[in-house]
């Protein structure tokens, strides 16, 4: 019992609660995600010929296996709440550690989370059409200057997104070894979805016309518009792939960090990665090239071709289902940098509160939640997607770099696991992840531009808050 609230002191109040299985359904149940099973037909739309596409989904995942080991050793090290922010305040200073976690509390994880669920009703819209009817549109704007803006559509699907997103927060809320013990239960579904899938399609489809299905295999063109199409495409994997990372953001809660991290980082990458590969080899076995890049629920199309309708229904049914892993792990992960924030002095004072009985950070969860339920009413699974990545990556980036700034700063801090390679692998990856948040800006100068106003408008907050005590004010009481 003593030994137990030592632990709590020393993290804050957290529990470290997450053992080997569930750290490794963190990695997996958010990277094995809605992504994987929604977006393969955009990045096919975006690559253009099959090179392309498999280049985009290769590259992807070697840049988050580069990534991954770099904060396996931050992880190890530093096994703290917050992940990023943790890092960038020790290598870089506490205004840049506030730039990420303001950019992940109000822009970045709330979007993720929103999109994620509207994935979830993607899924379920399969069995359901009248839940993407309009219900009511709140504005419609002629277009100006050739910027067409839509009009605000509030669907019946956008309303049980905000159901599931309620419900999984709850379970977070009443502590993290019960999410944990969730999250392995539905990354085990959906892991063993995705490995059925390919399965299927390999033992079912004997006659396939593959040469046929690999066309184009060659871009017609080498130039401009085969790079853009290729860093479009590359910024659309990475949204699958994303969630390498979620692990560090929990450090205070997982048990024997200094081997989890490295283990369950590493390895659940190389597996997705694998898993990744011979998915989109599967549907391209099954389907034409531009049947891929025409879907819009891929694996369904895949396994209708394949099985039959009755078999596109049960797995539909099955990847509803596990959607709301990728959701559990990533409502999990994401409150704990409010919580860091707030705890520091940079953030509403309200996140800081640890719940007495569940030991977790109920009133950040409970602001992500509602953040994510209004991001939830007013935008598209691509249109969120595509808001969290450039942010993302950047920060990813600057990460990486403070771990290679620390290398030199702190010489005395205990590293259990060292990057493999360095400095070549932390250096390509963050030229990698700079270079994707770029990409995307060109490609979605609008959506970009506003994710950068959203965060640099966090300056006036710090200030605000750094004025107000310059001393990290204790944690209000849970209420």
């Amino acid at each position: 019992m003593l030994k137990t609230l030592l632990k709590r002191k020393e993290t804050g109040g957290l529990e470290r609660a997450l053992g080997p299985l569930a750290s490794g359904a963190i990695i997996l149940g958010t990277m094995v995600g809605t992504g994987i099973f929604l977006k393969p037909g955009e990045v096919a739309r975006d690559a253009g010929s099959v090179s392309v596409l498999a280049a985009v989904w290769l590259g992807a995942g070697i840049l988050s296996l580069l990534g991954g080991m770099c904060y396996a050793e931050l992880g190890a090290a530093i096994p703290e709440a917050g992940g990023e922010y943790a890092y960038l305040r020790r290598g870089f200073g506490p205004r840049i550690a506030f730039l990420f976690g303001w950019m992940h509390s109000v822009v970045a994880r709330p979007a993720s989370v929103a999109a994620i669920a509207a994935g979830f009703m993607r899924f379920v819209g399969f069995f359901f059409p009248v839940l993407a009817a309009p219900l009511f549109q709140a504005y419609s704007l002629p277009a100006w200057h050739g910027l067409r803006i839509s009009p605000f559509t509030v669907t019946p699907a956008q309303l049980c997104a905000i159901a599931a997103l309620v419900a999984i927060t709850i379970i977070n809320y009443l502590g993290v070894r019960l999410g944990g013990e969730v999250q392995v239960a539905l990354t085990a579904i959906k892991v063993g979805a995705l490995i059925a899938v390919i399965c299927l399609v390999f033992l079912l489809l004997r006659h396939p016309h593959l040469s046929a299905n690999t066309r184009p295999f060659w871009p017609t063109s080498i130039g401009w518009g085969t790079l853009q199409g290729f860093l479009t495409a590359s910024a659309a994997a990475a949204w699958a792939y994303d969630g390498w990372n979620d692990l560090n953001l929990v450090g205070s809660e997982v048990k024997n960090p200094q081997h989890c991290f490295p283990r369950a980082i590493i390895h659940g990458v190389i597996f997705v990665i694998v898993i990744f590969l011979l998915f989109n080899f599967a549907c391209l076995y099954a389907l034409p090239y531009s049947s891929v890049a025409a879907s819009q629920k891929i694996t369904s199309d895949v396994l209708e071709t394949v099985a039959g309708h009755g078999a596109a229904v049960w797995i539909t049914a099955i990847l509803a289902i596990s959607a709301l892993a990728t959701l559990n792990s990533s409502i999990l992960s994401g409150a704990r940098v409010d919580y860091a924030m707030a705890r520091d002095g940079n953030f509403f004072r309200y996140a800081a509160a640890i719940h007495p009985r569940f030991h977790t950070p109920g009133h950040a969860l409970i602001l992500q939640g509602a953040i994510a339920s209004v991001m939830a009413l007013t935008g598209s699974f691509e249109s969120l997607t595509s808001l969290v990545m450039f942010g993302n990556w950047f920060f990813y980036g600057m990460a990486v770099l403070a771990m290679m700034r620390m290398r030199k700063t702190e010489p005395g801090l205990v590293r259990p696991y060292r990057t493999w390679g360095y400095p070549v692998t932390p250096i390509v990856f963050a030229i990698g992840a700079v270079s994707l948040s770029v990409s995307l800006w060109i490609a979605r100068p609008i959506r970009s531009t506003i994710g950068v106003a959203a965060i640099l408008s966090g300056l006036f907050f710090y200030r605000y808050w750094t004025r107000e005590s310059a001393d990290p004010p204790s944690a209000p009481a849970f209420k």
